[in-house]
């Protein structure tokens, strides 16, 4: 979020740094990372180049040591004041950068003939959580869910209400196209709607698979929204489009915008990937099995299940005990969710 490049001090950065860069990326290009993936790269780079421009002599990347990684990571935590996160994601670009360099450009280019990957070899500093956790019950999100349909904020709502009641990440509710909630998408007598593929986040350039959706909670936000489309004469395929390009998604810097509003209006700090807990805790204390939610929401290990039920331990043993005695929690069916 920081202002630490520029075009003028780009038009600085070493010719050489300036070429690798763009191979690197057209060399993603080639290996079908998404168009997303690839911004956010030359994003990082810019911002190594750029401090490397000014705190390294300019020098060329194949001649990078180690001591400046160090120096490059205490500057990004103590002088840029990034999260251990911020820093471990601009350390794996300038990773995947080192990797590129050994193991595609050794056997041509000179410069890299003995390069050797050096980044993996300074230790990361250790994850902080960097704001506070945001627990949502249900009935917080469903009043929020109210005054943006009373305020006639159909396309807000909507996107709320699917991230309410699909978990998706920020990045792949904007995926979503109009078709995938077309009625022959119900599954499960009904209950989901189960999207065509979609990209998502996982190892390498991600998973492309289908999401689900609770269709009964969903489906009066998705018709408010649908039915102002129809007024508005919006024909694009994707359920929101881009305010300025109709045939491209909605934009993340629009739902970045949309949280500041939504945490204004609930009073509370909103971030998108909240939705996701809320999303897992809403199932799990509907008494949907762990591994059922493991593959609605498409996670390779139950593992992901415990890490986002926000359920403590007291309560989630007392759904299995009452009175004194063991009992057998009434589990709901999807339909009813």
């Amino acid at each position: 979020m920081n202002s630490i490049t520029s075009p003028e001090l780009l038009a600085q950065v070493n010719g050489n740094n300036r070429e690798l860069k763009k191979e690197f990326l057209n060399y993603l290009k080639a290996i079908n990372r998404s168009d997303g993936t690839i911004r956010q790269y030359g994003s990082d780079l810019d911002i190594f180049f750029c401090w490397v421009l000014q705190n390294a002599g300019n020098k060329d990347f194949s001649k990078i040591t180690k001591r400046d990684i160090i120096a490059f990571q205490g500057w990004l935590i103590n002088d840029n004041q990034n999260s251990p996160a911020r820093v471990r994601r601009l350390k794996a670009t300038i990773s995947s950068l080192s990797n590129f360099c050994e193991n595609i450009l050794s056997d041509e280019e000179e410069d890299y003939a003995s390069f050797r990957s050096i980044v993996r070899k300074i230790e990361n500093p250790p994850l902080q959580p960097v704001r506070e956790k945001t627990v949502w019950e249900e009935e917080e999100l469903e009043e929020l869910l109210k005054k943006l349909t009373d305020s006639g904020e159909f396309e807000k709502a909507c996107m709320l209400a699917l991230g309410v009641y699909s978990g998706r990440r920020k990045s792949e509710l904007c995926r979503f196209r109009v078709s995938d909630f077309h009625e022959d998408k119900l599954v499960c007598g009904g209950a989901l709607y189960k999207s065509d593929p979609i990209r998502t986040k996982g190892r390498g350039d991600g998973k492309i698979i289908p999401c689900y959706t609770l269709a009964k909670k969903f489906q009066p936000y998705l018709d408010n929204w649908l039915k102002e489309r129809e007024e508005k004469k919006i024909e694009s395929e994707w359920l929101f489009p881009d305010q300025n390009d109709p045939n491209g998604q909605i934009a993340i810097s629009t739902l970045n915008s949309w949280a500041n509003v939504f945490s204004r209006m609930s009073g509370r700090d909103f971030y998108w990937h909240s939705l996701r807990h809320a999303f897992t805790t809403s199932l799990a204390k509907a008494g949907i099995p762990d591994g059922v939610i493991q593959s609605i929401v498409n996670w390779e290990s139950a593992d992901m299940v415990r890490l986002y039920k926000d359920i403590d331990a007291d309560e989630e043993i007392g759904m299995y005990f009452q009175d004194g005695e063991i009992k057998v929690p009434e589990r709901k069916t999807l339909g009813d969710l």
